[in-house]
């Protein structure tokens, strides 16, 4: 068998969730239009037991937090976690959103880049939304730099040349062990995927009333034959905060367990009874001790 360690990188908001969701062909990231989405490093696991006539692939992708300028001790926290996973992978995946000007923030990632040897290819997303000229012209930018070995156009949205680029990247596995099972496309826990669910719904329903200083926490997890119960609790930083997520009458909180719950049966296969309560832990972003127990921080 040929397998691997890829790590996804890029600045916020450019699609690296829903990349990672487009190759596994399956929804194990959340995703949201509002960036630093991704708080955590997410593992996603593509096993093809049948490539190489049959020897197998295995590649292991570690979607990365956006990297950025950090606000706060957890904003620190989260490029920490994305710059150590150039570290140790076999392939850096840079993704960058291709309808985005180019900034400071691109600069500094690509000085970063430079620095090490590990092979590097870039995809350009979202090329769906861009015409073949401003494509081309992209295209040669990056090409001329000479920090790429590869660069492909895809569109995670769609799908558009997202198996050209696996295939591209399946070329760089060596031969190794199978690291995990088959049928297994994440290593994270359900109780941590359902807390996902959860924080993804929140960025949906919120919009831009609160901003990310809420985080979610699985207090109890009874899985049954019929019926799963959950108990969480999500918890904000201000008490202003607090009475938007519950909304008027409690009607906003009712909306945002309702659309995880949906979320949830669909991933558990069972019925699910989701009890949502809301706490407020103020300036918790800034907690050293909170980011480290909630899984923020590498250890």
């Amino acid at each position: 068998m040929r397998s691997g360690f890829i790590g996804i990188i890029g600045r916020p908001n450019v699609g690296k969730s829903t990349l990672l969701n487009a190759i596994l062909g399956e929804k194990i990231a959340i995703t949201s239009s509002k960036p630093q989405t991704t708080l955590n490093r997410i593992t996603g696991i593509y096993t093809d037991l049948e490539a190489d006539n049959g020897e197998g692939l295995q590649m292991v992708f570690l979607d990365t937090p956006g990297i950025h300028k950090p606000h706060n001790k957890l904003g620190s926290a989260i490029n920490e976690t994305a710059i150590n996973t150039f570290k140790g992978v076999d392939v850096i995946l840079l993704l960058i959103d291709g309808t985005k000007e180019f900034g400071v923030g691109d600069e500094k990632l690509l000085e970063m880049l430079k620095e090490e040897s590990t092979p590097k290819i870039l995809a350009i997303n979202k090329m769906d939304l861009m015409g073949p000229e401003e494509y081309l012209a992209l295209y040669n930018k990056y090409e001329a730099m000479g920090l790429f070995d590869d660069i492909y156009g895809v569109s995670a949205l769609n799908g558009d040349n997202v198996q050209m680029l696996i295939d591209c990247l399946s070329g760089y596995m060596q031969d190794g062990p199978m690291y995990y099972p088959e049928d297994m496309a994440t290593e994270h826990p359900v109780r941590f995927i359902v807390s996902e669910i959860i924080r993804e719904k929140l960025l949906d329903y919120l919009n831009d009333e609160v901003p990310h200083g809420v985080a979610v926490e699985i207090e109890s997890f009874e899985e049954g034959d019929k019926v799963t119960e959950i108990g969480a609790v999500i918890y904000c930083e201000r008490k202003s905060h607090k009475a938007i997520i519950i909304g008027k009458g409690g009607s906003k909180l009712k909306g945002i367990g309702k659309a995880a719950r949906m979320d949830i049966e669909d991933l558990l296969g069972t019925k699910v009874f989701l009890s949502l309560w809301v706490k407020v832990k103020e300036n918790w972003r800034d907690n050293e001790r909170t980011i480290r127990s909630w899984g923020y921080k590498d250890e």
